[in-house]
């Protein structure tokens, strides 16, 4: 998700750092959900000091500057029914925002979020200079007040789509003195990956995978694979007589892993495709699509989903939009 710049509510929060670990907070899961099945982790904290990005695996699950953990729902039916966000560690509530729509954002609604690209948040105090920040909630959900205690555990909201995203899911950030700090790998010196050899600050180890999915998108015909990763080949307006097709964009899958391919509209669903990954490359891209019913496509808004899984679990998972306009 978007890189979360610095505002009165992150108050300075963002500085990449290697802190005395001492007396550090034992985090759970933030969120109330099961990892690989109904959430994952799309992206952690980037731990490259330059430009470019990595994971603390050094691998490719982060983004230029992202300073913290998200944890995606798999579809935003979930987020409409309600998943709880947690207390990851007991503390105080040191601030908290709500009142943000829940809307994706868009180019013409970036300005208009400018010093509160986390959304409705909360910002819980640990102690020992320990703090965490659980970002981009939904309206009117938190269930929480400045100066309370909490537990671990304890429901501060739901998770939502407030903010500088465009998916639901929850962004964690743990800070040491104001410093970020990589859950997963507390003790980074700038620029190291790979060193991981426990759980980190996490009571309990949480899976990790290098495969994922760089995008998907919906095009009117089957894209050439250039088109795919340079973002060509998306299409989001099309008239009723196209056909409908869905790429996805892999990187590092393994043979035996199931690419799942699903697209619903206004009158339910339009297709319903997997595919057995039998010899992937570092990067591929799949498609899958239907050609125009007799008297075309009924009007409205499209979403489908493509969902990277191994042995039953989720790797990853995104959607993708298209508007069917009237003729």
């Amino acid at each position: 998700m978007p890189t979360l710049p610095r505002s009165a509510l992150a108050a300075a929060l963002f500085t990449l750092a290697t802190p005395a670990l001492a007396e550090s907070p034992t985090l759970a899961l933030p969120i109330d959900c099961a990892l690989g099945q109904t959430c994952y982790i799309e992206d952690y904290v980037d731990l490259d000091p330059g430009p470019g990005q990595h994971d603390y695996m050094c691998s490719l699950k982060s983004r230029d500057d992202h300073r913290g953990t998200d944890i995606h729902l798999l579809s935003f039916e979930a987020m409409e029914t309600g998943v709880n966000v947690l207390a990851a560690a007991p503390g105080r509530v040191a601030a908290l925002r709500d009142g943000m729509p829940d809307t994706p954002v868009t180019e013409d609604t970036r300005d208009a979020i400018a010093g509160r690209e986390c959304g409705n948040a909360v910002r819980i105090d640990h102690g020992s200079g320990w703090q965490t920040l659980y970002c981009h909630m939904k309206n009117g959900s938190i269930a929480v007040t400045e100066g309370q205690q909490v537990d671990s555990g304890t429901p501060l909201g739901q998770v939502g789509l407030s903010g500088l995203t465009n998916a639901p899911h929850i962004h964690l950030s743990v800070l040491k003195d104001g410093d970020i700090i990589d859950p997963f790998l507390p003790d980074a010196e700038p620029g190291v990956c790979g060193t991981a050899t426990g759980p980190g600050l996490w009571a309990t180890a949480l899976p990790y995978d290098r495969a994922g999915l760089f995008t998907a998108g919906f095009s009117t015909a089957v894209p050439d694979f250039d088109a795919v990763k340079s973002g060509d080949a998306r299409v989001t307006e099309t008239t009723p007589d196209t056909p409908l097709v869905i790429y996805g964009h892999v990187f590092y899958a393994q043979p035996g892993d199931t690419m799942r391919v699903t697209a619903s509209g206004p009158e339910g669903e339009i297709f319903y495709h997997t595919e057995t990954l039998d010899a992937p490359q570092a990067q591929l891209f799949r498609a899958y699509g239907r050609r125009a019913p007799e008297g075309g496509w009924p009007p409205g808004a499209y979403r489908g989903y493509v969902t990277l899984e191994r042995a039953g679990q989720v790797l990853a998972n995104r959607h993708a939009d298209i508007i069917v306009l009237a003729e």
